[in-house]
Protein backbone atom coordinates (compact mmCIF):
# COMPACT_ATOMS: atom_id res chain seq x y z
CA UNK A 1 0.00 0.00 0.00
CA UNK A 2 2.97 2.33 0.51
CA UNK A 3 3.61 2.28 -3.25
CA UNK A 4 0.03 3.34 -3.97
CA UNK A 5 0.26 6.18 -1.43
CA UNK A 6 3.48 7.41 -3.03
CA UNK A 7 1.91 7.43 -6.50
CA UNK A 8 -1.18 9.31 -5.32
CA UNK A 9 0.86 11.91 -3.45
CA UNK A 10 3.17 12.46 -6.43
CA UNK A 11 0.21 13.05 -8.76
CA UNK A 12 -1.36 15.54 -6.32
CA UNK A 13 1.91 17.43 -5.92
CA UNK A 14 2.36 17.78 -9.67
CA UNK A 15 -1.26 18.81 -10.27
CA UNK A 16 -1.55 21.10 -7.26
CA UNK A 17 1.51 23.14 -8.23
CA UNK A 18 0.53 23.84 -11.85
CA UNK A 19 0.17 27.33 -13.33
CA UNK A 20 -0.14 28.32 -16.95
CA UNK A 21 -1.36 31.02 -19.32
CA UNK A 22 -5.09 31.50 -19.67
CA UNK A 23 -7.37 32.06 -22.61
CA UNK A 24 -9.23 35.29 -21.85
CA UNK A 25 -10.04 37.90 -19.24
CA UNK A 26 -13.76 37.61 -18.42
CA UNK A 27 -13.51 40.71 -16.22
CA UNK A 28 -13.08 42.75 -19.42
CA UNK A 29 -16.11 41.36 -21.25
CA UNK A 30 -18.09 44.58 -20.71
CA UNK A 31 -15.07 46.93 -20.95
CA UNK A 32 -15.44 49.37 -23.87
CA UNK A 33 -12.28 49.96 -25.85
CA UNK A 34 -10.70 46.61 -24.86
CA UNK A 35 -8.92 45.60 -28.07
CA UNK A 36 -9.28 41.83 -27.53
CA UNK A 37 -12.95 41.74 -26.60
CA UNK A 38 -13.65 39.79 -29.79
CA UNK A 39 -11.86 36.78 -28.22
CA UNK A 40 -14.88 36.43 -25.90
CA UNK A 41 -17.55 37.28 -28.48
CA UNK A 42 -16.69 37.62 -32.19
CA UNK A 43 -19.57 40.05 -32.69
CA UNK A 44 -17.74 42.80 -30.77
CA UNK A 45 -16.03 45.41 -32.91
CA UNK A 46 -13.47 48.06 -31.98
CA UNK A 47 -13.73 51.79 -32.40
CA UNK A 48 -10.10 51.67 -33.57
CA UNK A 49 -8.06 49.31 -35.71
CA UNK A 50 -5.16 47.64 -33.91
CA UNK A 51 -2.32 45.15 -34.01
CA UNK A 52 -0.92 43.55 -30.89
CA UNK A 53 2.70 43.78 -29.88
CA UNK A 54 4.08 40.28 -30.63
CA UNK A 55 4.23 38.07 -27.50
CA UNK A 56 3.02 41.01 -25.38
CA UNK A 57 -0.48 41.43 -26.76
CA UNK A 58 -2.12 39.06 -24.28
CA UNK A 59 -0.30 37.63 -21.25
CA UNK A 60 -2.76 35.83 -19.02
CA UNK A 61 -1.74 33.56 -16.12
CA UNK A 62 -4.75 31.53 -15.00
CA UNK A 63 -5.85 28.41 -13.17
CA UNK A 64 -9.12 27.09 -11.72
CA UNK A 65 -9.81 24.20 -9.36
CA UNK A 66 -11.43 23.13 -6.11
CA UNK A 67 -8.18 21.94 -4.50
CA UNK A 68 -4.66 23.31 -4.47
CA UNK A 69 -1.12 22.99 -3.19
CA UNK A 70 -2.19 23.99 0.34
CA UNK A 71 -4.37 20.87 0.51
CA UNK A 72 -1.46 18.58 -0.39
CA UNK A 73 1.41 20.32 1.47
CA UNK A 74 0.72 21.15 5.14
CA UNK A 75 2.53 22.39 8.23
CA UNK A 76 4.36 19.58 9.98
CA UNK A 77 2.91 19.05 13.49
CA UNK A 78 6.42 18.04 14.63
CA UNK A 79 8.22 21.06 13.15
CA UNK A 80 10.89 22.45 15.44
CA UNK A 81 11.91 19.01 16.65
CA UNK A 82 15.32 17.66 15.74
CA UNK A 83 15.41 16.40 12.17
CA UNK A 84 11.82 17.42 11.38
CA UNK A 85 11.03 19.66 8.41
CA UNK A 86 8.54 22.51 8.64
CA UNK A 87 6.31 21.17 5.82
CA UNK A 88 4.92 17.73 5.09
CA UNK A 89 2.22 16.09 2.96
CA UNK A 90 -1.34 15.36 4.00
CA UNK A 91 -0.34 11.69 4.30
CA UNK A 92 1.77 12.39 7.40
CA UNK A 93 0.48 10.05 10.15
CA UNK A 94 0.71 12.89 12.67
CA UNK A 95 -2.04 14.78 10.81
CA UNK A 96 -5.53 13.52 11.55
CA UNK A 97 -7.64 12.18 8.70
CA UNK A 98 -10.26 14.89 9.33
CA UNK A 99 -7.70 17.70 8.97
CA UNK A 100 -5.85 16.05 6.08
CA UNK A 101 -8.99 15.54 3.98
CA UNK A 102 -10.75 18.80 4.87
CA UNK A 103 -9.47 20.60 1.76
CA UNK A 104 -10.70 18.00 -0.72
CA UNK A 105 -14.18 18.06 -2.24
CA UNK A 106 -16.38 15.02 -1.62
CA UNK A 107 -18.14 15.61 -4.93
CA UNK A 108 -14.90 15.27 -6.89
CA UNK A 109 -11.67 17.21 -7.20
CA UNK A 110 -10.94 19.01 -10.44
CA UNK A 111 -8.39 21.39 -11.85
CA UNK A 112 -8.39 23.05 -15.28
CA UNK A 113 -5.90 25.25 -17.08
CA UNK A 114 -5.77 27.02 -20.44
CA UNK A 115 -3.00 28.59 -22.47
CA UNK A 116 -3.55 31.06 -25.28
CA UNK A 117 -0.28 32.65 -26.32
CA UNK A 118 -1.00 35.29 -28.95
CA UNK A 119 1.84 35.32 -31.47
CA UNK A 120 0.06 37.91 -33.59
CA UNK A 121 -3.35 39.59 -33.52
CA UNK A 122 -4.75 42.41 -35.63
CA UNK A 123 -8.11 44.04 -36.26
CA UNK A 124 -9.23 46.49 -38.94
CA UNK A 125 -12.37 47.97 -40.46
CA UNK A 126 -13.42 46.85 -43.91
CA UNK A 127 -15.81 44.68 -45.96
CA UNK A 128 -18.73 46.39 -44.28
CA UNK A 129 -17.68 45.53 -40.73
CA UNK A 130 -14.73 44.77 -38.45
CA UNK A 131 -12.21 42.06 -39.25
CA UNK A 132 -9.63 40.18 -37.17
CA UNK A 133 -6.65 37.98 -37.97
CA UNK A 134 -4.92 35.94 -35.24
CA UNK A 135 -2.24 33.33 -34.84
CA UNK A 136 -2.25 31.69 -31.41
CA UNK A 137 -0.63 28.74 -29.68
CA UNK A 138 -2.97 27.10 -27.19
CA UNK A 139 -2.84 24.41 -24.52
CA UNK A 140 -5.45 22.98 -22.18
CA UNK A 141 -5.14 20.72 -19.16
CA UNK A 142 -7.81 18.99 -17.12
CA UNK A 143 -7.58 16.76 -14.05
CA UNK A 144 -10.42 14.90 -12.33
CA UNK A 145 -9.77 12.93 -9.11
CA UNK A 146 -12.40 11.33 -6.85
CA UNK A 147 -12.47 12.17 -3.14
CA UNK A 148 -12.32 8.46 -2.30
CA UNK A 149 -8.83 8.27 -3.80
CA UNK A 150 -7.44 10.69 -1.19
CA UNK A 151 -9.47 9.05 1.56
CA UNK A 152 -8.09 5.66 0.59
CA UNK A 153 -4.50 6.93 0.59
CA UNK A 154 -4.85 8.70 3.93
CA UNK A 155 -7.09 6.44 5.92
CA UNK A 156 -6.94 2.86 4.64
CA UNK A 157 -9.49 0.88 6.63
CA UNK A 158 -11.29 -2.43 6.49
CA UNK A 159 -13.95 -1.31 4.03
CA UNK A 160 -14.75 -1.30 0.33
CA UNK A 161 -13.79 1.67 -1.84
CA UNK A 162 -15.37 2.31 -5.23
CA UNK A 163 -13.77 5.19 -7.06
CA UNK A 164 -15.18 7.41 -9.77
CA UNK A 165 -13.15 7.48 -12.95
CA UNK A 166 -9.71 9.08 -12.63
CA UNK A 167 -8.69 11.14 -15.65
CA UNK A 168 -6.01 13.53 -16.83
CA UNK A 169 -6.19 15.15 -20.27
CA UNK A 170 -4.01 17.70 -22.07
CA UNK A 171 -3.74 19.04 -25.58
CA UNK A 172 -1.68 21.62 -27.46
CA UNK A 173 -2.33 23.13 -30.87
CA UNK A 174 -1.85 26.24 -32.98
CA UNK A 175 -4.71 28.14 -34.57
CA UNK A 176 -4.97 30.58 -37.45
CA UNK A 177 -8.23 32.52 -37.05
CA UNK A 178 -10.11 34.86 -39.38
CA UNK A 179 -13.02 36.83 -37.94
CA UNK A 180 -15.67 39.26 -39.16
CA UNK A 181 -18.43 41.14 -37.33
CA UNK A 182 -21.24 42.96 -39.08
CA UNK A 183 -23.99 45.39 -38.04
CA UNK A 184 -27.24 43.85 -39.31
CA UNK A 185 -29.48 46.71 -38.20
CA UNK A 186 -29.63 49.32 -35.44
CA UNK A 187 -30.22 46.68 -32.78
CA UNK A 188 -28.40 43.52 -33.91
CA UNK A 189 -24.74 42.85 -34.59
CA UNK A 190 -23.37 39.38 -35.41
CA UNK A 191 -19.90 37.94 -35.79
CA UNK A 192 -18.07 34.74 -36.62
CA UNK A 193 -14.55 33.32 -36.75
CA UNK A 194 -13.18 30.41 -38.70
CA UNK A 195 -10.12 28.71 -37.23
CA UNK A 196 -7.68 26.38 -38.90
CA UNK A 197 -6.20 24.12 -36.21
CA UNK A 198 -2.75 22.53 -36.32
CA UNK A 199 -2.46 19.78 -33.74
CA UNK A 200 0.78 19.59 -31.77
CA UNK A 201 -0.02 16.96 -29.12
CA UNK A 202 -2.88 15.39 -27.20
CA UNK A 203 -2.69 13.01 -24.24
CA UNK A 204 -5.46 11.32 -22.23
CA UNK A 205 -5.01 9.04 -19.23
CA UNK A 206 -7.96 7.33 -17.60
CA UNK A 207 -8.47 4.69 -14.92
CA UNK A 208 -11.92 3.10 -14.97
CA UNK A 209 -13.62 0.69 -12.60
CA UNK A 210 -11.06 1.18 -9.84
CA UNK A 211 -12.07 -0.67 -6.68
CA UNK A 212 -10.37 -1.57 -3.41
CA UNK A 213 -12.15 -4.20 -1.34
CA UNK A 214 -10.50 -4.38 2.09
CA UNK A 215 -13.62 -5.41 4.00
CA UNK A 216 -12.89 -9.13 4.10
CA UNK A 217 -10.71 -10.70 6.78
CA UNK A 218 -9.70 -13.38 4.26
CA UNK A 219 -8.35 -11.26 1.42
CA UNK A 220 -7.86 -7.75 -0.02
CA UNK A 221 -8.54 -7.01 -3.68
CA UNK A 222 -7.53 -4.13 -5.96
CA UNK A 223 -8.93 -3.95 -9.50
CA UNK A 224 -9.20 -1.42 -12.31
CA UNK A 225 -8.34 -0.73 -15.94
CA UNK A 226 -5.88 1.98 -16.94
CA UNK A 227 -5.37 3.41 -20.44
CA UNK A 228 -3.04 6.09 -21.78
CA UNK A 229 -3.54 7.52 -25.27
CA UNK A 230 -1.10 9.99 -26.83
CA UNK A 231 -1.33 11.60 -30.27
CA UNK A 232 1.86 13.40 -31.27
CA UNK A 233 4.15 13.27 -34.27
CA UNK A 234 7.27 11.21 -33.53
CA UNK A 235 5.96 10.02 -30.14
CA UNK A 236 6.69 6.47 -28.93
CA UNK A 237 6.67 4.65 -25.62
CA UNK A 238 9.98 3.27 -24.40
CA UNK A 239 9.67 -0.20 -22.92
CA UNK A 240 11.93 -2.58 -21.04
CA UNK A 241 11.77 -6.32 -20.56
CA UNK A 242 11.69 -7.35 -16.90
CA UNK A 243 11.80 -10.65 -15.07
CA UNK A 244 9.07 -11.79 -12.70
CA UNK A 245 10.04 -12.73 -9.15
CA UNK A 246 8.52 -16.19 -9.54
CA UNK A 247 10.52 -18.79 -11.39
CA UNK A 248 9.06 -20.33 -14.50
CA UNK A 249 7.14 -17.24 -15.66
CA UNK A 250 7.95 -15.65 -19.01
CA UNK A 251 9.49 -12.14 -18.86
CA UNK A 252 7.13 -9.20 -19.28
CA UNK A 253 7.51 -5.86 -21.08
CA UNK A 254 6.44 -2.61 -19.48
CA UNK A 255 6.47 1.08 -20.43
CA UNK A 256 9.26 2.86 -18.59
CA UNK A 257 9.62 6.14 -20.50
CA UNK A 258 8.59 8.04 -23.62
CA UNK A 259 10.50 9.35 -26.61
CA UNK A 260 9.77 12.06 -29.15
CA UNK A 261 11.76 11.77 -32.38
CA UNK A 262 11.30 15.25 -33.78
CA UNK A 263 8.26 17.49 -33.44
CA UNK A 264 5.74 18.56 -36.02
CA UNK A 265 2.08 18.74 -36.91
CA UNK A 266 0.27 15.70 -35.56
CA UNK A 267 -3.23 16.57 -36.73
CA UNK A 268 -5.48 19.06 -38.48
CA UNK A 269 -8.82 20.48 -37.52
CA UNK A 270 -11.38 23.22 -37.86
CA UNK A 271 -13.28 25.30 -35.31
CA UNK A 272 -15.70 28.23 -35.24
CA UNK A 273 -16.61 31.10 -32.93
CA UNK A 274 -20.15 32.46 -33.28
CA UNK A 275 -21.64 35.47 -31.52
CA UNK A 276 -24.36 38.06 -31.45
CA UNK A 277 -25.14 41.35 -29.66
CA UNK A 278 -28.66 42.75 -29.36
CA UNK A 279 -29.15 46.32 -28.15
CA UNK A 280 -32.69 46.39 -26.82
CA UNK A 281 -32.64 50.11 -26.02
CA UNK A 282 -30.26 52.77 -24.70
CA UNK A 283 -30.13 51.02 -21.31
CA UNK A 284 -30.11 47.26 -22.02
CA UNK A 285 -27.78 45.17 -24.23
CA UNK A 286 -27.78 41.37 -24.47
CA UNK A 287 -25.09 39.15 -25.97
CA UNK A 288 -24.26 35.49 -26.55
CA UNK A 289 -21.39 33.55 -28.04
CA UNK A 290 -20.06 30.03 -28.45
CA UNK A 291 -16.31 29.66 -28.82
CA UNK A 292 -14.04 26.86 -30.05
CA UNK A 293 -16.79 24.76 -31.55
CA UNK A 294 -14.64 22.27 -33.42
CA UNK A 295 -12.31 19.30 -33.46
CA UNK A 296 -8.87 18.02 -34.43
CA UNK A 297 -8.32 14.85 -36.42
CA UNK A 298 -5.09 13.29 -35.13
CA UNK A 299 -3.00 11.10 -37.42
CA UNK A 300 -1.92 8.61 -34.71
CA UNK A 301 -2.94 7.26 -31.32
CA UNK A 302 -0.21 5.60 -29.26
CA UNK A 303 -1.94 3.42 -26.67
CA UNK A 304 -0.65 1.87 -23.45
CA UNK A 305 -2.81 -0.22 -21.11
CA UNK A 306 -2.57 -2.35 -18.01
CA UNK A 307 -3.75 -5.94 -18.38
CA UNK A 308 -6.57 -5.54 -15.86
CA UNK A 309 -5.42 -8.41 -13.64
CA UNK A 310 -6.66 -7.77 -10.07
CA UNK A 311 -4.20 -7.69 -7.19
CA UNK A 312 -5.32 -10.10 -4.45
CA UNK A 313 -3.72 -10.38 -1.01
CA UNK A 314 -5.08 -13.32 0.97
CA UNK A 315 -2.76 -13.13 3.96
CA UNK A 316 0.13 -15.25 5.09
CA UNK A 317 -1.88 -18.11 6.56
CA UNK A 318 -0.07 -21.45 6.70
CA UNK A 319 3.12 -19.88 5.37
CA UNK A 320 6.50 -20.68 6.86
CA UNK A 321 9.96 -19.21 6.32
CA UNK A 322 11.25 -22.69 5.41
CA UNK A 323 9.37 -25.98 5.17
CA UNK A 324 9.76 -29.48 3.80
CA UNK A 325 6.12 -30.59 3.52
CA UNK A 326 5.61 -29.05 0.09
CA UNK A 327 3.58 -26.10 1.45
CA UNK A 328 4.06 -22.49 0.46
CA UNK A 329 7.19 -20.75 1.65
CA UNK A 330 7.26 -17.10 2.72
CA UNK A 331 9.66 -16.21 -0.11
CA UNK A 332 7.32 -17.83 -2.65
CA UNK A 333 4.35 -15.94 -1.25
CA UNK A 334 6.09 -12.55 -1.37
CA UNK A 335 7.31 -13.26 -4.92
CA UNK A 336 3.75 -14.11 -5.95
CA UNK A 337 2.35 -10.93 -4.42
CA UNK A 338 5.08 -8.85 -6.06
CA UNK A 339 4.26 -10.33 -9.45
CA UNK A 340 0.53 -9.80 -8.95
CA UNK A 341 1.05 -6.13 -8.13
CA UNK A 342 3.34 -5.80 -11.16
CA UNK A 343 0.59 -7.19 -13.39
CA UNK A 344 -1.96 -4.82 -11.85
CA UNK A 345 0.00 -1.59 -12.14
CA UNK A 346 2.37 -1.75 -15.13
CA UNK A 347 1.43 -0.45 -18.59
CA UNK A 348 2.08 -2.31 -21.83
CA UNK A 349 2.66 -0.58 -25.16
CA UNK A 350 -0.16 -1.47 -27.57
CA UNK A 351 1.40 0.48 -30.43
CA UNK A 352 -0.30 2.87 -32.83
CA UNK A 353 -4.07 2.27 -32.86
CA UNK A 354 -4.61 4.59 -35.81
CA UNK A 355 -6.00 8.11 -36.03
CA UNK A 356 -8.66 9.59 -33.76
CA UNK A 357 -10.85 12.68 -33.81
CA UNK A 358 -11.50 14.70 -30.65
CA UNK A 359 -13.33 17.94 -29.81
CA UNK A 360 -11.16 20.72 -28.42
CA UNK A 361 -13.73 21.91 -25.85
CA UNK A 362 -16.26 24.69 -26.41
CA UNK A 363 -17.16 27.70 -24.23
CA UNK A 364 -20.60 29.35 -24.08
CA UNK A 365 -20.96 32.98 -22.94
CA UNK A 366 -24.27 34.69 -22.14
CA UNK A 367 -24.21 38.37 -21.15
CA UNK A 368 -26.58 41.18 -20.13
CA UNK A 369 -25.45 44.80 -19.69
CA UNK A 370 -27.33 47.68 -18.08
CA UNK A 371 -26.36 51.35 -18.41
CA UNK A 372 -27.60 53.78 -15.77
CA UNK A 373 -29.95 56.21 -17.57
CA UNK A 374 -29.02 59.13 -15.34
CA UNK A 375 -25.25 58.43 -15.44
CA UNK A 376 -24.02 56.84 -18.68
CA UNK A 377 -20.46 56.43 -17.41
CA UNK A 378 -21.53 53.61 -15.08
CA UNK A 379 -22.61 50.20 -16.37
CA UNK A 380 -23.47 46.88 -14.76
CA UNK A 381 -23.09 43.49 -16.37
CA UNK A 382 -23.92 39.84 -15.74
CA UNK A 383 -21.91 37.18 -17.57
CA UNK A 384 -22.44 33.43 -17.54
CA UNK A 385 -19.56 31.31 -18.91
CA UNK A 386 -19.70 27.53 -19.32
CA UNK A 387 -16.84 25.34 -20.52
CA UNK A 388 -17.99 22.12 -22.21
CA UNK A 389 -15.19 19.57 -21.97
CA UNK A 390 -16.41 16.32 -20.47
CA UNK A 391 -14.97 15.61 -17.02
CA UNK A 392 -13.27 19.01 -17.04
CA UNK A 393 -16.38 21.15 -17.61
CA UNK A 394 -17.11 24.17 -15.42
CA UNK A 395 -19.64 27.00 -15.09
CA UNK A 396 -19.16 30.53 -13.79
CA UNK A 397 -21.47 33.50 -13.14
CA UNK A 398 -19.91 36.98 -12.90
CA UNK A 399 -21.51 40.28 -11.76
CA UNK A 400 -19.54 43.40 -12.68
CA UNK A 401 -19.66 47.18 -12.30
CA UNK A 402 -17.80 49.14 -15.00
CA UNK A 403 -16.86 52.82 -14.87
CA UNK A 404 -15.63 55.09 -17.70
CA UNK A 405 -14.50 58.44 -16.20
CA UNK A 406 -12.75 59.42 -19.47
CA UNK A 407 -13.10 58.41 -23.11
CA UNK A 408 -9.66 56.76 -23.01
CA UNK A 409 -9.86 55.28 -19.48
CA UNK A 410 -12.22 52.67 -18.04
CA UNK A 411 -12.30 49.60 -15.86
CA UNK A 412 -14.34 47.84 -13.24
CA UNK A 413 -14.66 45.41 -10.39
CA UNK A 414 -16.61 42.16 -10.28
CA UNK A 415 -17.51 39.10 -8.23
CA UNK A 416 -17.78 35.57 -9.62
CA UNK A 417 -19.27 32.31 -8.38
CA UNK A 418 -18.28 29.04 -10.04
CA UNK A 419 -18.40 25.34 -9.26
CA UNK A 420 -14.82 25.82 -8.02
CA UNK A 421 -14.93 28.87 -5.75
CA UNK A 422 -16.14 32.42 -5.08
CA UNK A 423 -13.69 35.04 -6.37
CA UNK A 424 -13.21 38.77 -6.91
CA UNK A 425 -11.85 40.39 -10.06
CA UNK A 426 -10.98 43.77 -11.55
CA UNK A 427 -9.75 45.31 -14.79
CA UNK A 428 -8.16 48.58 -15.96
CA UNK A 429 -8.12 49.59 -19.64
CA UNK A 430 -6.11 52.56 -20.94
CA UNK A 431 -6.74 53.29 -24.61
CA UNK A 432 -5.78 56.77 -25.84
CA UNK A 433 -5.32 57.26 -29.58
CA UNK A 434 -2.45 55.13 -30.81
CA UNK A 435 -2.12 52.77 -27.83
CA UNK A 436 -4.04 50.25 -25.75
CA UNK A 437 -2.89 48.77 -22.44
CA UNK A 438 -4.94 46.57 -20.16
CA UNK A 439 -4.31 44.81 -16.87
CA UNK A 440 -6.66 42.84 -14.63
CA UNK A 441 -7.51 39.74 -12.65
CA UNK A 442 -10.45 37.38 -12.86
CA UNK A 443 -9.39 35.80 -9.56
CA UNK A 444 -7.25 37.58 -6.98
CA UNK A 445 -4.03 35.80 -6.10
CA UNK A 446 -3.85 34.70 -2.47
CA UNK A 447 -0.87 33.38 -0.56
CA UNK A 448 2.01 31.84 -2.48
CA UNK A 449 4.79 29.44 -1.55
CA UNK A 450 8.48 30.40 -1.41
CA UNK A 451 8.65 29.25 -5.04
CA UNK A 452 5.85 31.77 -5.90
CA UNK A 453 3.39 28.92 -6.51
CA UNK A 454 -0.18 29.88 -5.50
CA UNK A 455 -1.44 27.86 -2.55
CA UNK A 456 -4.98 28.28 -3.87
CA UNK A 457 -5.62 26.90 -7.38
CA UNK A 458 -7.93 29.81 -8.34
CA UNK A 459 -5.69 32.59 -9.61
CA UNK A 460 -5.52 34.90 -12.61
CA UNK A 461 -3.33 37.83 -13.66
CA UNK A 462 -3.64 39.36 -17.15
CA UNK A 463 -2.08 42.20 -19.15
CA UNK A 464 -1.38 43.15 -22.74
CA UNK A 465 -0.44 45.95 -25.13
CA UNK A 466 -1.52 46.88 -28.66
CA UNK A 467 -0.94 49.67 -31.18
CA UNK A 468 -4.15 51.36 -32.38
CA UNK A 469 -5.12 53.82 -35.08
Amino acid sequence: MKTIKTIICAVLLIVGSQTTLGQMLNSAYFTDGFALRHTMNPAYDNSQSYFSIPALGNINVSMQGNFGLKDVIMDNPLRGMTGEKSLTTFLNPNISAADALSGFNKGGNKLTEDLNLSIFSAGFKGFGGFNTIEFNVRQTLGVSLPYELMEFAKNIGNKSYTFDDISVGAQAYAELAFGHSHQVNKKLRVGAKAKVLLGIARGDMEIKGLKADLSSNDKWTLSGNGTANVSMKGFTYKSETKEYQQEGRQPYTKVTDVDVDGAGIGGFGLAFDLGGIYKLNDDWTFSASILDLGFISWSNNMEAVNNGTPFVFDGFNDVAVTREDGGEKLSDKTDKLSDQFTDFIHLKDNGDKGGRTAAIGATVNLGAEYTLPMYKKLKFGVLSSTRLRGNYSWTEGRLSANYSPLKWLNGGINCAVSNFAVSMGWTLNIHPKGYNFFIGMDRLMGKVSKQVIPLNSNVNVAMGMSITW
